[in-house]
């Protein structure tokens, strides 16, 4: 798989990218955990926004369709390890931050739980990967760029993580 590696000017570009796209004001924001943090707290202060919270979503291998492992991962519902209490959603603009949007799965399963709670979630992600994306024609909301390439971001320290494994 191709790798690309960015510098702090390339992600300072993405934002600057993303920042016009915004046609609306959002009254929260949920970073999503680990790869969110960096580019949701920059969004955030570009934004002006004070109303930050964080999710923490794993998919557990619980899948009884197919017993290969990639297979049980994709299919497995989501666990909310943290998420925010329904009430500070409800009736809430709420941008969902996130590094990239590989699969879709994370950042569909963060919407639709804010759907749930009475909000009305929009996404948002430096980078959109349409060949690893799990909903057909379903993509971010906002997004600063395309890639089919897997994207090591400055804030990873280049310590030669495998694609699709995540560190924290």
């Amino acid at each position: 798989m191709r790798q690309e590696i960015l510098t702090w000017d390339d992600v300072e570009k993405l934002i600057d990218h993303l920042v016009p796209q915004f046609d609306l004001e959002f009254d929260a924001m949920i970073i999503i955990t680990c790869g969110g943090i960096i580019p949701g707290g920059m969004l955030a202060e570009a934004l002006g926004l004070s109303t930050i919270f964080t999710a923490s979503v794993d998919f557990p291998a619980e899948s009884q369709v197919d017993t290969s492992p990639q297979a049980q991962r994709f299919l497995a519902w989501p666990n909310f390890v943290e998420f925010p209490d329904q009430s500070l959603l409800t009736g809430r603009r709420v941008l969902v931050v996130d590094d990239v949007w590989g699969s879709g799965r994370t950042m569909t399963a963060v919407k639709n739980r804010i759907s749930g709670a009475g909000g009305v979630g929009y996404t948002c992600v430096l980078h959109f990967n349409p060949q690893r994306n799990l909903f057909g024609d379903l993509r971010p909301d906002y997004y600063a760029a395309i890639t089919d390439a897997f994207i090591i971001y400055p804030w990873e320290g280049r310590r030669g993580r495998l694609p699709n494994v995540r560190v924290c």
